[in-house]
Parts: C-alpha cells; sequence; structure tokens
C-alpha cells in the first residue's frame, strides 16, 4: 500500500462505526467513511468534543453540524497551502491521502531534468496541480466545474505558485481531450481523478464502468514521444487497483515501454497504528 505518512497539518485521530475522526490544523471534524466497517471502543475524548460532523441522510446526501468552525482555513503540506470549507457530500477541498502521490510526481517530475508539461483531468481543487508546478512543471489543469477550478485557483495564488505555470480550463473532460487530440497537442503526464458518476457543464454523462477504458485509450494519444508517467486514481469499489493495473498495461503498454504498478493508497490512524485503506492508484512510468 501506498501511504501517505508525511502530513504534519492533517491525522486520522481514529476510526469507528463508519466515521473517522480528522485533526485539520487546529480543528477536528468527523466525517462518514464507507471503508470503516468495524466497531471499536471511542476513547478518544475528541469523538465528542468536535469542531464538525457531517451526518449522512437515508435520502442522500447531509449535512454538516458545526460547533465551531470558520467559513474557511487553511492547512500546508510542506510548500503547497490549501483553502479548506465544510463542502457539500462531507468534503472539504482535498484529498489528504493523495500526498503520497503528489510527492511521487513531483520526484519524478525534479529527476526528469528538462521541462515537463502535465494535463491533470478530473483535477479538482489543484493537489496534484500545485504539487507538479512547484516541482517545476507547466499543469493544463481541466474540471467541469467553474467553482472549483476557482477554488484551485485561490490554492495556487496561496501557495504562491507562478500564474505562467498554469492553464486553467472549465470543459468536460472527454470533450476537451478530444480537442485536443485533433489540435495535435501533447504531454509528457497525465493525471486523471475521475468520478464514480458525473455530469459535464453541457449535461454529459460519465459513468466510469462505461467510461474509463475508451477514456484512457483517448489520453494514449495525447502522450509525447518521451512522455514521463501517467497516474490514474480511483474511488469506485469495482474499479480495484489490480483491474487499474490490467488496464493501464493494456493501453500503455500497447505502442510505448512502460512500467505498470499499481496499489491502494492509505492514512496511518494515529490511535491504532494501523493504515485506513483511500482507494487505489495506478501509475505508468516510462
Amino acid at each position: 500500500m501506498w501511504v501517505a505518512d508525511n502530513w504534519k497539518d492533517y491525522k486520522v485521530i481514529d476510526c469507528s462505526g463508519g466515521e473517522k475522526l480528522e485533526s485539520w490544523g487546529k480543528y477536528v471534524l468527523v466525517r462518514p467513511d464507507p471503508q470503516v466497517i468495524w466497531n471499536t471502543k471511542r476513547e478518544d475524548s475528541r469523538w465528542k468534543h468536535f469542531n464538525a460532523r457531517y451526518h449522512r441522510s437515508n435520502k442522500g446526501g447531509g449535512e454538516w453540524e458545526v460547533v465551531k468552525l470558520p467559513e474557511e482555513w487553511q492547512i500546508s503540506y510542506g510548500e503547497l497551502t490549501f483553502n479548506l470549507k465544510p463542502f457539500s457530500f462531507k468534503h472539504t477541498g482535498i484529498f489528504p491521502e493523495q500526498a503520497v502521490n503528489w510527492d511521487w510526481m513531483a520526484e519524478k517530475i525534479k529527476s526528469a531534468g528538462r521541462p515537463i508539461k502535465i494535463l491533470n483531468l478530473f483535477a479538482y481543487t489543484g493537489g496534484a496541480t500545485l504539487s507538479c508546478v512547484n516541482a517545476g512543471a507547466h499543469v493544463t489543469h481541466v474540471d467541469a466545474s467553474k467553482g472549483i477550478v476557482a477554488w484551485a485557483k485561490e490554492n495556487a495564488r496561496a501557495s504562491s505558485l507562478p500564474e505562467q505555470s498554469f492553464r486553467w480550463i472549465v470543459d468536460d473532460c472527454k470533450k476537451f481531450v478530444e480537442r485536443e487530440i485533433r489540435r495535435g497537442n501533447k504531454y509528457d503526464a497525465i493525471i486523471m481523478d475521475p468520478p464514480s458518476y458525473g455530469r459535464g457543464p453541457k449535461g454529459e454523462t460519465w459513468k466510469i464502468e462505461e467510461s474509463i477504458y475508451p477514456f484512457m485509450e483517448l489520453t494514449e494519444e495525447l502522450l509525447s514521444e518521451n512522455p514521463l508517467f501517467v497516474l490514474v486514481n480511483s474511488y469506485t469499489t469495482g474499479l480495484q487497483s489490480s483491474v487499474l493495473n490490467y488496464m493501464m498495461s493494456v493501453i500503455y503498454k500497447r505502442n510505448r515501454n512502460c512500467k505498470v504498478r499499481s496499489d491502494e493508497v492509505g492514512l496511518p490512524v494515529m490511535n491504532s497504528g494501523l493504515i485506513l485503506p483511500c482507494g487505489a492508484s495506478g501509475r505508468a512510468e516510462f
């Protein structure tokens, strides 16, 4: 398992009964987690004395119970700064387990010894984008949500990263990839974090089980003659690390020499010393 264990401002304190107890800087949150199917005694007092807790609704979605939490606050990861806020569907603005991939990509970029041009698809609030730019790359950041792209721009400004290293795009990712193929644009690395289900700005639908394989085939056409890596993340139960490994091997090894690896990503749990699984990632290294 690839474990994001370099955090200073974020911790999973404990997890039990479908929830995880987390510290985000100086604030303590309780959020649901479908992976936490065990029940252990909640001895940590912060289970009862939290700043905010997200309650799921039986009808779908849910709402935050806020005790004492600002509308927005910041945490840092190394040289990067992220603006957080209690967002719909339990989110806060970043997926902290992805830090293990941020570190891996940053090291690949720094070791390349050449300018690296990256395409980040379904790029959300920019954790991967910021890490890659901070390592010296130029990143085209694509997401279908105008508000989410604006949030990513705020994170870039908060991290004092150079504006010329970003290209911000609000668009349906599949349509953008198809246009880039027609334009003849190429990238040295591609990152994608596809949702299980989503809609584009013009009502385009995305169902990961039906869409991910042909989409990944399209992205192979955007790789440069000397690519560096491809990273694919999955939070969908049916799209396990072995499935990612198989798809990426079929697609990216077809015309190129590369090494494909995949594994679960996870976060250390402070009170138990165990690792909380948080989805899977596949990495192709050229």
